[in-house]
Formats: structure tokens, C-alpha cells, sequence
């Protein structure tokens, strides 16, 4: 069995912060949240996401939830 301790999802959100020219303070505002919350969703120190925050990001950002989040298949020894 897999160690649910390292999910394979890792968080772009910087990297559209970035492309979109907009501050992690800026985007908070936007979608209400706190600065504090959007850095540790970019971070991904994060269990989860709530789908209406997902939206407001995708819409504030003008992207897709793809574009956020990343799968990447876990390497096997």
C-alpha cells in the first residue's frame, strides 16, 4: 500500500500567479481568502481544496483546474 503521506498532486499555482503578473495578496483579495491560505495552497501544504475555492481561482486566473494542478505517477523502486 501506497504512503498516503506523499500524494502525488503537486500545485502549480505559482506558476500561473506568475504567468497571469498577479501577487499572491492581489488573488487572495479576488477570491477571499487569506494571503496566508493561498501560500500554502502554492506550497501544497495542503489536504485538500475546497471546488468553489478551485472555481474562484480558475476564474480569477482566467485558467483551467489543469493548469493548477499536476498528477504525476508515483516512481516505484
Amino acid at each position: 500500500m501506497a504512503d498516503r503521506g506523499l500524494v502525488p498532486i503537486i500545485v502549480n499555482l505559482d506558476v500561473m500567479l506568475a504567468r497571469r503578473k498577479m501577487r499572491s495578496k492581489e488573488l487572495a483579495e479576488r477570491i477571499g481568502i487569506t494571503e496566508q491560505n493561498v501560500s500554502l495552497l502554492k506550497s501544497g501544504k495542503v489536504k485538500g481544496v475546497r471546488f468553489d475555492t478551485l472555481e474562484a481561482i480558475c476564474r480569477a486566473l482566467d485558467c483551467q483546474p489543469g493548469d493548477i494542478l499536476e498528477y504525476r505517477k508515483e516512481e516505484t523502486d
